[in-house]
């Protein structure tokens, strides 16, 4: 028999509650046949935003993957950094709005001179989780805290998340205040599962994928194993409502048109 000794390779911490990264996958040898990209939109009020400044007011991987599904790929992203400091006691209606709100308009107040030129569009966005009892859950501050808050979500009969949508666009007419700004709210409602056992939320919770997400799973990865059902918006859930998004980027782009066509009717009629 071998002398040697079996030495366990180390393995790396996981990431921590406050800085938590995305875990790289292994990269496979195997070669595969590349998938052609589906073609894009090719609506007219995307064909406006061709070549002009498009900001993201988030730095979520999620909501510019979604964007990029209906063409709007080549996005500035500027976070605001601005604290989210609305009390809990507003409804979340509320306080998603107006978390969305701040955000939209520090990005586009702090973008309106700046030398990269002025944005055609600002969209920004927040999301939060609302449990059965009405309380709006934030991101895990700790593994036990995370474990607590999918046991929560798992005995309680379902949960909501409210995703706040705003848009902002220069008005070239220069009318005050100078902006057009559009916003929506939209809510999706889900139930995790009851046979759901506490194994496999201690599991999910080491893997981390939750620790950086407001409820503290997320619906389009891993966590979608904790869900039994939803009602309402898949893309609502995972962070960005893209049909309510694109009527939004839509209407904030045509607001100046409808001023400029209702001055006119004003003229006509005097």
């Amino acid at each position: 028999m071998s002398d040697i000794k079996y030495t366990p390779t180390p393995v790396a911490p996981p990431p921590s509650y406050e800085t938590t990264t995305a875990i790289p996958l292994k990269s496979s040898t195997t070669k595969s046949t590349p998938q052609r990209a589906p073609v894009p939109l090719t609506l007219p009020i995307l064909s406006t935003l061709q070549g002009r400044r498009v900001i993201l007011a988030s730095a979520s991987p999620r909501r510019r993957q979604l964007l990029a599904q209906i063409g709007l790929s080549n996005l500035a992203i500027i976070p605001s950094n601005v604290p989210e400091a609305f009390p809990k006691t507003l409804s979340p209606f509320e306080y998603v709005l107006q978390t969305a709100t701040q955000k939209a308009m520090t990005v586009y107040s702090s973008q309106i001179n700046s030398p990269d030129g002025e944005p055609a569009l600002v969209i920004a966005a927040d999301t939060v989780v609302v449990s059965s009892r009405g309380q709006i859950l934030e991101k895990p501050r700790s593994e036990g805290d995370h474990i607590a808050m999918l046991k929560g979500l798992r005995d309680s009969i379902s949960h909501k998340v409210f995703t706040a949508v705003v848009a902002m666009a220069p008005l070239p007419s220069a009318r005050d205040p100078g902006y057009a700004l559009k916003s929506t709210v939209e809510e999706t409602t889900v139930k995790f599962g009851r046979d759901i056992s506490d194994d496999l939320i201690m599991s999910y919770v080491k893997t981390r994928e939750g620790a950086d997400k407001a409820g503290g799973y997320g619906i389009q990865g891993m966590g979608a194993i904790l869900v039994d059902r939803i009602e309402g918006s898949f893309d609502n859930a995972v962070g960005l409502p893209l049909r309510p998004t694109l009527a939004l980027v839509e209407k904030v782009l045509r607001d100046d048109e409808d001023l400029v066509d209702e001055f006119a009717e004003v003229e006509e009629d005097e």
